[in-house]
């Protein structure tokens, strides 16, 4: 990343929870998933979002493509806008080298561009394979990623709908336990979907894979 930034941005180690806004419109529900004490990450338009809650960024990152440059005397970085990282991949590796452990991304699934969520879910798996926890939320649903070796145990809550799709590879020796359609040592490959829109029966679902890496969608039935 070195030279890529105008400013060396000053972050703490070892942050607790991050959570990064992209570009994509908030409502005010999300402010559900803003805890005290959190880090801010805001990426370009996230900024936006960001003032949409109430939050005040700790950090700004962007090229300003899709939104003015802020006037800030605070911690930002200005990217150039021919770069291989998207302004979010770049903000999710800064809080990997800075020893981050959970990250929630808001504004980051839906909106006009679609490979915008998708690039958002492979950066949700880069932060995955360097030890984060890391969530994805909108009003409508929120996005795990499963870990080969690491089960995922899920409240019900008001979930109607239970999904589990390959991201890297088939996903072997995958197990479902308390969900209509359970599983046990199944092969979910990305050509069939096995694992779309199951359904809890029980007050948690435990979700795992022996190998692979998967992306994990509960959704309300109003989404």
């Amino acid at each position: 990343m070195e030279g890529m930034g105008t400013m060396t941005p000053q972050i703490p180690q070892g942050i607790s929870h991050a959570v990064i806004f992209c570009a994509v419109p908030v409502c005010q529900a999300m402010a559900e998933y803003l805890r005290p004490g959190d880090y801010i990450v805001a990426c370009d338009a996230g900024y936006r979002n960001a003032a949409a809650l109430n939050a005040v960024p700790d950090l700004i990152v962007g090229d300003f493509d899709s939104a003015p440059q802020p006037q800030t005397a605070g911690n930002m970085v200005v990217l150039p806008h021919v770069k291989d990282d998207t302004d979010t991949h770049y903000a999710a590796r800064i809080l990997c080298e800075h020893g981050c452990r959970s990250v929630t991304m808001l504004g980051a699934l839906g909106g006009a561009r679609m490979e915008h969520t998708l690039a958002n879910l492979h950066t949700a798996l880069y932060l995955a394979k360097h030890g984060v926890e890391v969530l994805l939320a909108d009003e409508h649903s929120e996005v795990r990623i499963l870990c080969p070796g690491h089960p995922l145990t899920l409240e019900r809550r008001d979930w109607a709908y239970l999904s589990l799709f390959p991201l890297e590879g088939s996903l072997t020796g995958v197990e479902e336990k308390g969900v209509f359609y359970p599983l046990k040592n199944a092969v979910l490959t990305p050509d069939y979907p096995l694992g779309v829109s199951n359904e809890f029966v029980e007050q948690q679902a435990t979700l795992s894979c022996q190998s692979g890496w998967g992306v994990v969608i509960l959704t309300r039935s109003d989404g």
